[in-house]
């Protein structure tokens, strides 16, 4: 397995991972327009952040995306971890674990990452036991929102 930078020829990849995401997550259906032009702004500058994909046998099998925050608290940046998605027939396979793996490795070379957090569906019990495993703890904090789209 593979785990690299998403370039643009993975686009076509990352707009069906993130329609599972949303479907499997909040039964969402995204549109793909919409996605091909979020991902395209993402991959073509670095400013909010980036993807990360594990190949396999030619094959983008995962992704994870960071974006990244601000800490004046603690005066470093918090990479968040988003849109993470395994194919369904390639999970329990140590996809999501590379994928985390290689995001901790960048972060503590890039030398002003203070953290890496994520958000989880408060039902999702399989992912919150996987990232408990791997290390990362629940906080007090929970996510309010305000959207514009």
């Amino acid at each position: 397995m593979i785990i690299r930078r998403a370039t643009g020829s993975d686009i076509d990849a990352l707009i069906a991972f993130n329609q599972g995401i949303a479907m499997e997550t909040e039964s969402v259906a995204l549109d793909g327009d919409t996605l091909r032009k979020g991902l395209h702004g993402l991959l073509s500058q670095d400013r909010y952040g980036f993807y990360t994909v594990a190949e396999k046998e030619g094959q983008v099998v995962g992704s994870l995306m960071i974006t990244y925050e601000w800490s004046d608290w603690r005066n470093g940046v918090i990479w968040w971890i988003q849109s993470v998605y395994v194919r369904a027939e390639n999970r329990r396979q140590g996809i999501y674990t590379a994928l985390y793996e290689n995001a901790r490795s960048l972060a503590r070379e890039s030398g002003d990452v203070a953290a890496i957090r994520l958000y989880v569906e408060k039902g999702n019990e399989v992912a919150q036991q996987t990232y408990s495993k791997l290390g990362m703890k629940e906080t007090y904090y929970r996510i309010f929102e305000t959207e514009f789209v």
